[in-house]
């Protein structure tokens, strides 16, 4: 699968897009619009992305992870090396070790709340210029279907293509929207 990025100035032709490709049985949760008019979007149906995805939340936590990983390495290194660990036991150490590595990757997570997703960085120009971003996760097999809905719409420019999400997580959404859907 390959994540196909588009740039748009009418949300009206994204949305026909946006319906032309689940007509072909594009999952969904494989189609997302990113705009700065949440509310427009929102009238209009659009899949649009969730509001905590337009945040570097998880990049920032996997960085805090990290290092909070090696601030947990040093903790149960200086118990090693210090001879403390023969003396007090390890357990301060341990301890210590999950609080730091606990630490930051919360710490990391609340950087990543105040900065744009770093997949979405590169279109922050177009957004601001009251651009929308239409993006959509396709297999190969899709591809040629997608080109061809996406030909009869010049009005959306090719913008690049990146990795999609991951196949189990798409699967897990797709499980939800079905079930909550048949849940009376």
């Amino acid at each position: 699968m390959k994540r196909h990025y588009f740039i748009g100035d009418d949300l009206n032709v994204v949305a026909t897009v946006e319906r032309a490709l689940l007509s072909t049985g594009i999952d969904p949760e494989r189609i997302h619009v990113l705009s700065l008019d949440d509310a427009d979007a929102e009238q209009r149906q659009l899949h649009d992305v969730q509001s905590l995805m337009k945040k570097d939340v998880v990049h920032s936590a996997e960085i805090g992870a990290l290092i909070g990983l090696a601030a947990a390495i040093a903790a149960i290194s200086v118990g090693q090396f210090s001879g403390l660990a023969s003396t007090v036991g390890w357990l301060p150490f341990v301890f210590l070790a999950i609080v730091l590595l606990g630490f930051f990757t919360w710490e990391g997570g609340l950087v990543g709340i105040q900065l744009p997703n770093s997949r979405f960085r590169r279109f922050e120009k177009a957004l601001r210029a009251g651009a929308h971003i239409f993006f959509v996760d396709v297999d190969s097999a899709e591809a040629a279907a997608m080109q061809q809905i996406l030909s009869a719409h010049p009005q959306l420019r090719p913008a690049g293509t990146g990795s999609p999400s991951p196949r189990w997580l798409v699967g897990i959404q797709h499980g939800a929207r079905r079930f909550f859907q048949w849940a009376p």
